[in-house]
Order: structure tokens, then sequence, then C-alpha cells
């Protein structure tokens, strides 16, 4: 198989197999198959439903679960550490992101396990960060590497997510020093918001390849990135400081609305995708493989876990 293909490793069940079983056996190979391809799909296991996925996590990472942390996304937790996939609407389309990019440490492994497959379409789409980094134009992606990008989140009171949901705490002074440890700027609002600040390296090298790989949210939290109707409600309600979410180049500077067009565009040439079956378990390369969600019907159900904290500084 060649390097960069995302998802061309499918390891399906021979016959009746446990999962744990399998990935405490073939622990090893697995893993180097993650690193060249960037995610595997298990198929056809015994999974032992969540305890059995929870136990699978720690079978092949040698950890326990995550949490989740600095959290952008609405999500349910399941049992544990192990939660819902995120919670937004069917019908609305989850763009290609890499698991926490904004934030100053990140998982490096992420597990999805499939409870109940949608009625239609519902996949997780995957694309090669090594792939998208290679095919963004290099005056695109220098001027990135030289300037950083800046994401700027604004937690409104009575639209959105709060900031006591995405810190986990109403406490003021416990969010300040979290963000002081983790290079956020972090400024209170009138009327009980609160705006954070943070300037990161768009470009990351993956610690074990030593292949640099696009890893970020510029795209992902970009305004132009939301679905029209959504983009455009918010604009008339905020001004561009407002907004939930935005990108920037790192000293402040506006993305043009072209590059993230052009951005979005290598996410989409690169993406593969699949459909679910029941008990499949996706397992991925934070750094080497965004993944993202399809609109789908039906009573589509996808554990989720997070696991390996690697810190980026």
């Amino acid at each position: 198989m060649t390097p960069g293909t995302t998802l061309s490793a499918i390891v399906e069940a021979a016959g009746p197999d446990d999962l744990v079983e399998h990935l405490t056996r073939h622990r090893a190979a697995l893993r180097g198959r993650l690193l060249e391809h960037g995610a595997l799909l298990l198929r056809g296991f015994d999974t032992g439903g969540i305890d059995g996925f929870e136990q699978a996590v720690h079978a092949f990472t040698g950890s326990a679960p995550l949490e989740y942390a600095e959290r952008s996304s609405p999500r349910s937790t399941i049992k544990g550490r192990v939660y819902t996939s995120t919670d937004y609407p069917p019908g609305e389309e989850i763009f290609l992101h890499n698991e926490n990019s904004y934030q100053a440490s990140w998982p490096r492994t992420l597990f999805f396990h499939c409870a109940r497959p949608a009625h239609t379409r519902g996949a997780t789409p995957l694309a090669d960060t090594r792939r998208i980094h290679a095919a963004i134009p290099p005056e695109v992606r220098e001027e990135f590497r030289e300037r950083g990008w800046r994401v700027v989140r604004n937690f409104h009171p009575d639209l959105g997510s709060r900031w006591q949901d995405a810190f986990r705490t109403e406490d003021r002074a416990a969010v300040e020093a979290y963000c002081r440890r983790r290079g956020i700027a972090a400024e209170w609002r009138p009327g009980g918001g609160l705006r954070t600040t943070a300037v990161r390296s768009a470009i990351r090298v993956h610690p074990e390849t030593g292949e640099e790989v696009w890893f970020n949210h510029v795209t992902f939290f970009h305004v132009t990135t939301l679905a029209d109707e959504i983009r455009q409600g918010l604009r008339e309600m905020f001004p561009e400081e407002d907004l939930p979410t935005h990108t920037y180049y790192g000293d402040g500077g506006r993305i043009p609305d072209e590059v993230v067009a052009e951005l979005r565009a290598v996410y989409r040439a690169e993406s593969t995708r699949f459909d679910w079956r029941r008990d499949d378990v996706l397992i991925v390369d934070n750094m080497l493989a965004a993944h993202g969600r399809e609109p789908f019907t039906g009573p589509r159900r996808i554990a989720v876990a997070m696991a390996e904290s690697y810190d980026g500084g």
C-alpha cells in the first residue's frame, strides 16, 4: 500500500474474533499500519459493546481514554470517557478537521464505534493531512508557516456553547488559570460572555514519521465554512470580532475568503469515505488524518473516544 492513502487499511475478522484480543495480539503490526495509512477500519469483530470499546482503546494504546476538554462541539457522555459523536442536527455536514488542533495539546489517536448505522449516508469522511499539505499551493502554505493562525472564540451567554460548558467549570479563576497554562488570552465580556484568542502553528511535524502535516482548524472555524443560512444569520447578528468562532493569520490579519475556499477544495479533493456497518471500529491517527461527518437520515449512533495526549506547545 502507498503511504498517504487514508483508509486503504481495512482489517476484517476471518471468523469469530474478539476485538480486544485481536488488538492485543497484533498491536505492533496494527500501529505500524496506522502510521502508514492514517486510519484503520476494523470490521466483523466482536466488540463487546461500549465496555468492550473502552477496553479496546486501552488494548491499542496502553492507556485509558482522555477527557474531552476545552470543548468546541456538543457531545453527550455515554459512559466514563466514551462520548457520542458531535450532537449536531443530522441534516448538517461537519467539515473535515483534526480533533482539538486549536489546543496546545491534543489526542494522538481517535476511536469511533458504530453502534447503529444511519439509514442513508452518515459516513465519517477522512483526508490524509500529508496529502493536504502537499496539495495546498506553496504560496498559501508558506504564508501560514510564517504567520501561523489565530482562532478567536466568543462564548455568548444566550447563543451557542457557553464557557461554563466548554471549560467544564463555573469558576472564572479556573478558566483564567487554564488559559494561561495553554497560551490562550481570555477576555471577559459585558453580560457574562468570554472571548478567547490563541495563536497556533498551522503546520506540524508528526512525532513518529517526521513528516509535515496540515494540522489546524483554520478552515473549520472560519465563518465562510458554515452553511449559507447559518453564516448569513450570524453575520447579521454580530460584527466579525464577536462571531462565535473565526480564524485569522497569527498576526491578526484577515485570511481572504478565496484562500479559505481553496483550502476547503483541497480537503474535499483528498477525502475518502466508507459506509458504516454495525460494530465497525475506526482508529484514526489524529495528526495524519482529518475527519468529518456527512448529513444523514435515521438513528445513527457513533461512539467516540480519544487517547494518547500529545503536547504540541
